[in-house]
C-alpha cells in the first residue's frame, strides 16, 4: 500500500510518498510561489486524483488536479470555482475541498464565506445559494484569517445533508440539500464577547470541526478559546477542553477507527500561537475528550511556532499515521497512533493544509 501526502504552503505544494510511513520521497514545489490552502487525495477513483486550491497574486485562485500523482496538472474549466453574476463577490481563496457522499461529487469551501458543489468531479461547480443567501451572512465577520467555510463535513450516507463551519460565522448545518441551512451553536462559548452575550446563537470562532462516518452524529470542535463534543450533529455541545494546558487551538482530528479517539494541537491563545511553554505536545484523548494524554516523543522543544487547522490529519492505516505541518515549514509523521514522531521533511515555506490519502492493497 502506497500512503500519499499533499504539503499544501504559502508558496507551492509538495507530494510525498511512502510504502511503508518511514521512507518518503517528496516532488515539488509545484505551483511555486502559489499559496495552498486545500489539499485531496481523492481515493475514490481506480486511481487516486490530486486536487489542490491555489491562488496567485497575479492570476487569482484556481483549482488543480493532477492524476499521475503531481507529473502534470489541470486546471479547472473556466475556473469553475467562481461566483455568479450579480453575487456581489469575487472569490479569493478556496480553504476546502473534499469529496461528497455520492460519486462524483466534490464540496468546496471558500473565501468569501460560500460552498460550492460538483457533482461532476470538479468539472464545474454551483454555489450553494441557500447559505449564500442566508439572512446571517451579512453579520458573519472576517477572522483575523479572513472569512471561509473552511470545514464542510458531508453527511457519510445522506447526500442531502451537510454540516458547514467557518470563522467568524459558528457551525451551520442543511438536511434538504442546500435549500435551508440552521445554526447548530447552543453551548458553544464567544469569549471576545461581552459576559451577558457569550452563547449567541451565531458569531462564534469556530476554528475547525471533524466526525467519524461511523458515527455522524458525533461532531468534534476546535474553537477559538474551547474545544467540544456533540452528541446530536451540532444541536447542542459540551466542553471537552478543561484538562488541557490551554483550550486555544486551529486543529481536531478524528481516529479512523476509533470515533471515542481524537487528537488537538494547543496553542497559547493571545499569549502567543505556540504550544504553552513552546513544547510541541499532541494531546490525545481516547474516550470522547473526558481525559486527554500528551506525546511529544520525537517533537520539538523550544518551538515557537503553530499548527493550523488543516495542517493536521490521519491516514487510515491501522495503526493510524497522523500527520501535522508547522508554520516553519517542517512536518512530522507517527506510525502508532501519535505516540511517536519522526521529522519527514522540513525548510518548506509556511505550512497551511497537510492532507493524506492510502492507495493500493
Amino acid at each position: 500500500m502506497t500512503t500519499i501526502l499533499m504539503v499544501g504552503t504559502r508558496k507551492g505544494l509538495w507530494v510525498g510518498r511512502s510504502d511503508d510511513r518511514l521512507e518518503w520521497s517528496f516532488t515539488g514545489p509545484h505551483h511555486d510561489m502559489e499559496e495552498v490552502y486545500s489539499c485531496l487525495v481523492d481515493t475514490r477513483g481506480r486511481s487516486p486524483r490530486l486536487f489542490a486550491g491555489t491562488s496567485s497574486s497575479w492570476l487569482g485562485p484556481q483549482l488543480r488536479w493532477s492524476d499521475d500523482l503531481g507529473e502534470t496538472w489541470h486546471e479547472t474549466p473556466n475556473g469553475a470555482i467562481r461566483f455568479p453574476e450579480g453575487a456581489g463577490a469575487t472569490l479569493a481563496r478556496i480553504w476546502q475541498i473534499v469529496p461528497g457522499a455520492e460519486p462524483g461529487m466534490l464540496h468546496a469551501g471558500t473565501e468569501p464565506g460560500a460552498i460550492f458543489t460538483s457533482t461532476d468531479g470538479g468539472a464545474s461547480f454551483e454555489l450553494e445559494e441557500g447559505l449564500w443567501n442566508h439572512p446571517h451572512r451579512e453579520q458573519w465577520n472576517a477572522g483575523y484569517g479572513g472569512q471561509a467555510f473552511h470545514t464542510v463535513l458531508p453527511h457519510p450516507t445522506d447526500p442531502r445533508s451537510l454540516t458547514a463551519a467557518l470563522s467568524t460565522g459558528g457551525v451551520y448545518r442543511t438536511t434538504d440539500g442546500g435549500d435551508s441551512w440552521a445554526p447548530r451553536n447552543q453551548g458553544i462559548r464567544a469569549d471576545f464577547l461581552p459576559e451577558d452575550q457569550r452563547y449567541p446563537e451565531f458569531g462564534q470562532c469556530v476554528h475547525k470541526v471533524t466526525r467519524h462516518p461511523s458515527r455522524p452524529e458525533r461532531l468534534y470542535a476546535q474553537n477559538h478559546g474551547g474545544v467540544y463534543r456533540s452528541d446530536d450533529e451540532g444541536g447542542s455541545w459540551t466542553s471537552i477542553g478543561d484538562a488541557l494546558p490551554s483550550d486555544f487551538g486551529f486543529p481536531i482530528v478524528v481516529h479512523p477507527h476509533r470515533p471515542d479517539t481524537i487528537w488537538v494541537f494547543p496553542l497559547g491563545g493571545g499569549d502567543g500561537r505556540y504550544p504553552p511553554g513552546a513544547q510541541a505536545r499532541v494531546w490525545r484523548s481516547d474516550d470522547a475528550g473526558d481525559t486527554w494524554t500528551p506525546f511529544d516523543k520525537g517533537l520539538p522543544d523550544a518551538f515557537y511556532v503553530g499548527v493550523m487547522r488543516d495542517a493536521m490529519c490521519a491516514d487510515t492505516h491501522d495503526p493510524a499515521g497522523l500527520y501535522l505541518g508547522a508554520r516553519n515549514g517542517s512536518v512530522w509523521a507517527s506510525t502508532d497512533d501519535g505516540e511517536t514522531w519522526r521529522s519527514i521533511v522540513a525548510n518548506l515555506p509556511d505550512v497551511m493544509s497537510v492532507k493524506v490519502g492510502v492507495v493500493g492493497g
